[in-house]
């Protein structure tokens, strides 16, 4: 366990956040801009806080996952089972590279990470025209796609939802088997990338239990509000808050 000791009204403050993040994912996605931020703003480090928020949301992707399964569907010629299987090993070569990244190196490098993860969510909440579906080219573009979000993925996983259906879509996948396919592959990438953090000595465990507790209790309040709430409203506040989110880890 890290030697950072987090105050009990610091716990309150990231379970308050995990409880908004389970709400937005289960009703929009993006939760992980809401706890990063949160965990850095106690003093995890970024390294800490990327693994620390991974693990913590991992069993509100399970849901979204399992809820969603009779959807699964092959794209064209490639099996899901090929897409779960890059996915996968996309996901643990990403929790590696992670591992063995200096935190200072990180912490210079997660203000870009955090620009392009925005920037991709804000081109998949606010586009006006939704994917047209088309040809993403040979099966192995596709695989090979998958793999790289897949990395990508374990390492800090910020758009990869939005990566993923833009892949699915333009490779002729309808949407919502593809939003079924995109949860599933998500979580199996996080699911390899957790099962290697675990043994990381950088994770806060309180802050897990802390920010799980509070993202299953948003997940069933997100259900209740799934048909009260503006999705568009939601996107468009993750948007304002990775955006102020990049400009404070670039100047900070």
């Amino acid at each position: 366990m890290p030697a950072l000791h987090i105050e009990f009204q610091s716990l309150l403050l990231i379970a308050a956040a995990g409880f908004y993040a389970g709400t937005q994912n289960t009703l929009a996605g993006g939760g992980s801009f809401i706890t990063f931020p949160a965990l850095l703003l106690v003093g995890l480090n970024p390294l800490a806080a990327n693994m620390t928020s991974t693990i913590a949301l991992f069993p509100n992707q399970i849901t979204s996952a399992v809820a969603g399964r009779s959807l699964l569907s092959d794209v064209g010629p490639v099996k899901f089972r090929q897409l779960f299987l890059v996915s996968c090993l996309g996901g643990v070569c990403g929790a590696f590279l992670l591992l063995n990244t200096p935190v200072q190196f990180f912490a210079k490098l997660v203000p870009w990470l955090v620009l392009f993860a925005t920037s991709v969510f804000a081109w998949g909440s606010l586009r006006r025209k939704p994917l047209q579906a088309g040809h993403l080219g040979s099966p192995t573009l596709l695989i090979g796609v998958q793999a790289c979000i897949g990395v990508y993925g374990g390492y800090f996983g910020g758009g990869i939802g939005f990566l993923m259906l833009a892949a699915l879509t333009v490779a002729g996948l309808p949407i919502r088997p593809a939003t079924a396919n995109k949860n599933f592959l998500a979580m199996a990438m996080n699911a390899s990338a957790v099962s290697i953090f675990l043994f990381s000595d950088l994770i806060h465990w309180p802050a897990v239990v802390a920010l799980g507790l509070g993202g299953i209790g948003g997940g069933l309040a997100g259900s209740y509000m799934v048909h009260r709430v503006p999705e568009k409203l939601l996107r468009g506040f993750v948007v304002v808050v990775g955006s102020i989110l990049t400009v404070w880890l670039f100047i900070r």
